[in-house]
């Protein structure tokens, strides 16, 4: 049984429908890719999974049914959602930010915030500074690093790349491969940099106009020429 199902996902905003039955899974200690345009649906099929947009279909975790939990019973439930944005509090410490992330943990946080910062060295070198004070990429961490403080077991991550040093992007996707690999924390990624999704993924699905236009394993998505030129633009 896949980690994450999604099965006739629609979703909406307002009267314009923005997903047209999308289904996908992502396995146990899986990291799948969700490519596509802008515009294609990545993002909204983000927000149906972790129920901050009106959905419709079927939506599970673990065989245990999603689409009609809140928000916050979706990630009492397991699933972690990093959105485009970082969403950092400036004002509040770095550590202090980790610690909103462990909100859904009722008060389980002894050694939590030191386990999290092993993986993040430059955010531990700053755990009393301010999160204002951070370059792009250190928010980018401590997005991702807060979201790990729930102990997910499925991370959702929207554009991690976006605005970012290409040097700053290897230490995120380094850090991410692995929490997979060491910890099988499965992740479902939307990226546009589709060539940095696909060497990280080991499946990918590409999104068109808010419907599944093609899936498979990364490896073949990332060799077919004809589908990277048709979809991914390269």
């Amino acid at each position: 049984m896949a980690l994450l199902e999604l099965e006739g996902v629609e979703a909406q905003y307002g009267p314009i429908k923005a997903l047209h039955g999308v289904s996908l899974a992502v396995g146990e200690g899986d990291v799948v890719a969700l490519l596509g345009a802008n515009g294609a649906g990545k993002t909204t099929t983000l927000r149906a999974v972790s129920g901050t947009v009106r959905r419709t279909g079927r939506i599970s975790l673990a065989g245990r049914a999603l689409e009609r939990r809140s928000p916050e019973a979706v990630a009492r439930a397991g699933i972690a959602h990093v959105p485009e944005g970082r969403g950092t509090f400036g004002e509040l410490t770095v550590r202090e930010n980790l610690r909103l992330g462990a909100w859904t943990r009722r008060g389980r946080l002894r050694g939590e915030d030191e386990r999290v910062l092993a993986h993040f060295p430059a955010l531990a070198e700053r755990a009393r500074q301010p999160a204002g004070t951070l370059s792009g990429g250190e928010q980018q961490m401590l997005a991702l690093a807060r979201a790990l403080m729930a102990r997910p077991r499925l991370l959702m991550l929207d554009e991690p790349s976006l605005g970012l040093a290409p040097l700053v992007v290897a230490t995120i996707f380094r850090i991410l491969r692995g929490l997979n690999e060491e910890e099988g924390l499965a992740i479902l990624l939307v990226e546009q940099n589709a060539t940095l999704a696909l060497d990280a993924a080991t499946r990918a699905y590409v999104l068109e106009t808010g419907r599944v236009a093609v899936e498979g394993a990364a490896g073949d998505l990332g060799a077919d020429e004809s589908l990277r030129r048709s979809y991914l633009g390269y």
